[in-house]
């Protein structure tokens, strides 16, 4: 499979932790979105919706959205629970993840990293919702290592992704030391292959 990516990207990165970490087999395409290269028309037969991360397969086959394509990547394997409800949980915090925490720490660094503005110019009432998106993390981390029962999923992959380059965008993890501790555990996951 090839999947098609910015490296500097949170959503993209979800999608490469995923697969190397389950030892799956890929080419990684660079795509600059800066350079409008999602939107050429070769890339948008692959995905209309003009993003990345896009994933391809030589049958013809393109999936797009970064947690659409983890847990299309994950099923089967211990980064998704075969229990249902705890599979609910995961895609609770999928959606939450690109509802609730995405637009804000992620658009937040955005603007700073690739717009290159200080920390000043971002839009308050961004800053707020992300703020209390990490708060809300850091309340829940208070509580239980991982952010679905007691296993890594990918639910903490999808939030990992954005959450550790939070202060990329401004944002206090030394605050928030549940986060931090958080995403020491994941790295060392990250680290061991599984199945």
């Amino acid at each position: 499979m090839e999947i098609y990516g910015d490296l500097r990207s949170g959503n993209c990165l979800k999608v490469k932790m995923v697969a190397d970490l389950l030892g799956l087999p890929y080419t990684w395409q660079d795509v600059d979105i800066m350079q409008g290269q999602s939107r050429t028309e070769q890339f948008l037969k692959m995905n209309p919706f003009g993003q990345v991360p896009v994933v391809h397969w030589p049958d013809g086959r393109s999936l797009a959205q970064s947690n659409a394509i983890i847990r299309y990547l994950a099923a089967g394997s211990r980064l998704l629970p075969e229990d249902p409800f705890a599979r609910a949980q995961v895609d609770q915090w999928l959606a939450w993840e690109q509802y609730s925490h995405e637009p804000y720490v992620a658009v937040c660094r955005f603007q700073m990293l690739y717009l290159n503005k200080p920390a000043e110019q971002r839009e308050d009432w961004r800053v707020t919702r992300g703020d209390e998106a990490l708060d809300l993390m850091q309340a829940h981390l208070e509580a239980t290592p991982w952010m679905v029962a007691t296993q890594f999923t990918i639910a903490d992959i999808s939030l990992l992704a954005y959450t550790q380059l939070a202060e990329e965008g401004g944002f206090d993890l030394a605050q928030r030391p549940a986060i931090e501790a958080w995403i020491a555990r994941c790295q060392e996951q990250l680290n061991e292959p599984t199945a």
